[in-house]
C-alpha cells in the first residue's frame, strides 16, 4: 500500500468504526434514543463570535470541527470561520478584508478541508448577481469557491472562459464539489446572469477534474437542461445536485430536477410536484439524501418566485418523502443534513415567518428548541449532524438581538 492510501485508510478509521458500531447495533435511531428508560437531551454550547452581530455553525465533522461564517467586529462582515478545540478561526478571504467569505454547506471530511465560496478583488467583467450573492453579500467582484487546509485558503478556478465558481463539500478523498462557469453565453440565463454553469469536482491539487452533465433530454415544452451544480459528495464519489437551465443561477429553473450522479452519470431522484427549486442538501455514506422540494398550493403562479417548499429524505432505495412541517402547522422547511444514523436536522417556518430548528428521527419531527437544556433563546436552524449525534446550526439571541452559532451534545437525563 502506497502513502497516500495508507494517509487515506487512517483518516477514515474512525468513519469505519462508527459505522461498524452502527451496523451491530441493529436500528441505530432506536438504539441511540434508548438506554434504560433515560430521555436523550441535548446540552447547548454557544460558539464565540468575531464579534459582530452575526454567527452561524454549517458543517460539524467527526473529529468536533465546526465550520460556518462570523461577523467580524470592524465592519460587520461576513467571514468564513472555523471552531476547533475550542478556539475560534477567522479563514479570510481571497480577497481584502472588507470582502465576505462564508462556508455554506456541511463540508463532512476527516482530512481538516474546508469548502466554501469568497469574494476576491478582482472585477466580475459581466456584472452578474451569481450564485454566491443568495449567501454572502455582493461586492461587484469575482466570487470563487475555495479549500482551505492547514491556514492555507486556495481558490479553485472556474472551466476555462468562465469568471465565478461555488464549493460545496469536500470528501475524505479530497475530492470538493460545486459548480462553475464556463464560456458559453446561455440563451436560457436570466437575470444578470449571462454564462453557463456545470457541476465540478476538483480533485486534491485543486484541478478541476471532471464536468458533471445535465440530465439528457428535452422537458414537455421542448427544452433541455443547460446547467448543473452540485451540493454533496460522499467517500463512494457519489454526487448529488441539481439540473436544470441557466435562469438567475440561485435555485429556480435551475433546479427543475433533483439528481444524484454516479461515475458521471445523471439519475432523477424525484420531485413533489413541481418542476424548479428541487434542491439536495447532502449525501451520507449509505447513500440517503435529503434537501428540498417544492410541493402544489392553491396558487400555481407562486411555483416560481414564492414556492411553498417542504423538507425530503430519499433513503437509499426509497421514492422522496415528503417530512411536511413542525406539528404540521408550518408553512416550509428545508432538510440540511443526514447522518449515517439517519438523523435529519433542519429548519421549519411558520406563516408569522418564525423559524425553529428541528430534528427528525425514527419518522418523527421535533422541535429542536424542546430538546436543549437552554429555553431561553430561539434556535432558527440546524445545519449539520455528525454520527456522534452533535449537532451545529444558528440560535437567536432574545436579549442582544444577534445570531450565534452553537453546538449541542446529546445528553442522557
Amino acid at each position: 500500500m502506497n502513502t497516500m492510501k495508507t494517509s487515506i485508510a487512517r483518516s477514515l478509521l474512525p468513519a469505519a468504526m462508527l459505522l461498524a458500531g452502527f451496523a451491530h447495533a441493529g436500528d441505530p435511531g432506536k438504539q441511540q434514543g434508548k438506554q434504560h428508560g433515560k430521555q436523550l437531551g441535548y446540552q447547548l454550547t454557544r460558539l464565540d463570535s468575531l464579534g459582530g452581530t452575526s454567527s452561524v455553525g454549517a458543517s460539524i465533522n467527526e473529529l468536533g470541527w465546526v465550520a460556518g461564517r462570523s461577523n467580524t467586529l470592524v465592519g460587520n462582515i461576513r467571514h468564513a470561520a472555523l471552531w476547533r478545540n475550542g478556539q475560534l478561526k477567522d479563514l479570510g478571504t481571497l480577497g481584502s478584508p472588507d470582502k465576505t467569505s462564508a462556508v455554506p454547506w456541511p463540508v463532512k471530511n476527516l482530512r481538516g478541508i474546508v469548502s466554501g465560496i469568497s469574494y476576491t478583488d478582482e472585477p466580475d467583467p459581466n456584472g452578474e448577481d451569481w450564485s454566491c450573492s443568495a449567501f454572502i453579500a455582493s461586492s461587484g467582484t469575482r466570487c470563487l469557491g475555495f479549500r482551505w487546509q492547514d491556514g492555507v485558503m486556495t481558490p479553485l478556478y472556474p472551466f476555462p472562459g468562465g469568471t465565478h465558481s461555488f464549493a460545496t463539500a469536500t470528501n475524505n478523498f479530497k475530492q470538493t464539489v460545486g459548480w462553475a462557469e464556463n464560456h458559453v453565453e446561455d440563451s436560457t440565463c436570466t437575470g444578470t446572469q449571462k454564462l453557463q454553469f456545470r457541476a465540478a469536482i476538483w480533485g486534491p491539487h485543486g484541478n478541476i477534474q471532471r464536468e458533471l452533465p445535465p440530465l439528457p433530454g428535452k422537458d414537455a415544452n421542448g427544452v433541455r437542461d443547460t446547467s448543473t451544480a452540485a451540493t454533496a459528495i460522499n467517500d463512494s464519489g457519489q454526487v448529488v445536485g441539481i439540473s436544470g437551465i441557466c435562469d438567475v443561477a440561485v435555485g429556480r429553473l435551475s433546479a427543475k430536477h433533483a439528481v444524484l450522479w454516479e461515475r458521471g452519470k445523471p439519475t432523477k431522484l424525484g420531485d413533489l410536484g413541481i418542476k424548479a427549486w428541487n434542491t439536495p442538501n447532502m449525501i451520507n455514506q449509505r447513500g440517503d439524501i435529503v434537501g428540498f422540494a417544492p410541493i402544489p398550493d392553491d396558487n400555481p403562479a407562486d411555483d416560481l418566485d414564492s414556492p411553498t417548499l417542504r423538507a425530503f429524505v430519499k433513503l437509499r432505495g426509497q421514492p422522496m418523502r415528503n417530512l411536511r412541517t413542525l406539528n404540521d402547522a408550518g408553512v416550509s422547511s428545508t432538510a440540511k443534513s443526514i447522518n449515517e444514523w439517519r438523523q435529519v436536522v433542519g429548519q421549519s417556518c411558520d406563516a408569522a415567518g418564525e423559524c425553529r430548528a428541528f430534528l427528525w428521527r425514527d419518522g418523527v419531527m421535533t422541535d429542536f428548541n424542546l430538546l436543549v437544556d437552554d429555553k431561553e433563546d430561539l434556535l432558527t436552524i440546524a445545519n449539520d449532524i455528525d454520527n456522534f449525534g452533535r449537532i451545529t446550526g444558528q440560535g437567536f439571541d432574545n436579549e442582544t438581538s444577534t445570531f450565534f452559532a452553537f453546538v449541542a451534545t446529546p445528553v442522557w437525563k
